[in-house]
């Protein structure tokens, strides 16, 4: 993959003509590989969404052209609802942003590079960017449509998972984060607020807001959520593709015990905490010593010795516990 180049603006100049959903008029998200493939390649050449080239040829899309449904969800900058593109009857979720938030909080950079990450990733578990358009007051994104929802709640309705769902989404989390990695993106938001859940269960990174992509895999800026940030963000050093192994590691310890394992009454006593590595296991709820020891070998100080991703699906405790027809796959 080619270095992503921000080619967008999308918050300003306001009024000016929408863009156009990734892949043309194939609102249905291309099912065909081989279409699929077709698209990637004119992304890379400059023809994909958001692009001059493509925008001089193609349709561009309105909100005239989707009938909107029930709510989905609500964010700071706008709500996700439920849509259907007229042409293709295809479902979808359209994310609606309102440009007036989003210059008031100085993050139209960050959308810029949400979608221009996004929209260049494929993996099964990674939520589809399919495109987006913009009109006066607001810019819409066109993404896929996860039919569970948000995994956060049912985790809160849960309190925890069970040691084989647990062993299982991360394995699938783990497969989609070196896929991340092997593109130079680095997510650095990796909680349970930012997945959703599709139609057979499978798991979905949804939110690119805090990803970067980073050719040169340094970084300095200090991101994410307080619960997951590690020990190098935490004191101000330059990280790594590393940053998600621990957000993985911190997550497992989640889903297992259901809360991060550095929580403390204050935001300086949960930095301590991290810092320190001060890793705690309650003994109740009741978790194996494999599963213990899964979260160890992420949850390390120095980010190079940490497990990497690649090998998450020969741990022990994943082997035991994780889906096997997803074990029987190779990524």
């Amino acid at each position: 993959m080619q270095p992503l180049k921000v080619t967008t603006n999308i918050i300003k100049p306001a009024g000016q003509p929408g863009g156009k959903l990734a892949g043309g008029a194939g609102a249905k998200a291309r099912p065909q590989e081989e279409k699929a493939e077709t698209h990637a390649a004119r992304q890379e050449s400059g023809q994909g969404a958001g692009t001059s080239a493509g925008a001089a040829t193609e349709p561009r899309w309105t909100i005239n052209d989707f009938d909107i449904g029930k709510p989905l969800g609500k964010g700071k900058f706008g709500n996700v609802y439920l849509a259907r593109e007229k042409r293709t009857q295809y479902i979808v979720a359209l994310k609606v942003l309102f440009k007036s938030q989003l210059q008031q909080s100085n993050v139209e950079h960050q959308l810029r590079r949400e979608i221009e990450i996004q929209a260049h990733l494929r993996h099964p578990n990674i939520l589809r960017l399919y495109g987006y358009f913009y009109d006066k007051e607001k810019v819409y994104l066109i993404l896929e449509y996860a039919e569970r929802g948000e995994l956060y709640k049912e985790l809160v309705r849960l309190h925890r998972f069970d040691e084989r769902t647990a062993a299982t989404y991360i394995l699938s989390l783990a497969r989609a984060l070196d896929y991340c990695h092997s593109h130079h993106v680095i997510h650095r938001d990796i909680k349970p607020e930012n997945l959703l859940v599709g139609g057979t269960g499978e798991l979905k990174i949804s939110d690119f807001g805090w990803s970067v992509h980073a050719p040169s895999n340094r970084r300095k800026t200090l991101c994410g959520t307080l619960d997951y940030l590690p020990p190098e963000m935490v004191e101000g050093q330059e990280h790594t593709t590393a940053v998600d192994n621990w957000s993985l590691g911190v997550l497992t310890y989640e889903f297992l015990f259901g809360g991060p394992p550095f929580e403390a009454p204050g935001h300086q006593d949960t930095y301590k905490r991290i810092v320190r590595l001060d890793l705690r296991f309650p003994e109740q709820p009741q978790v194996s010593a494999e599963a213990k020891a899964f979260i160890r070998k992420l949850l390390v100080k120095d980010a190079r010795q940490r497990l990497p991703l690649s090998e998450v699906q020969n741990d022990p405790w994943i082997r035991a516990n994780a889906d096997p027809a997803m074990l029987a796959r190779d990524k």
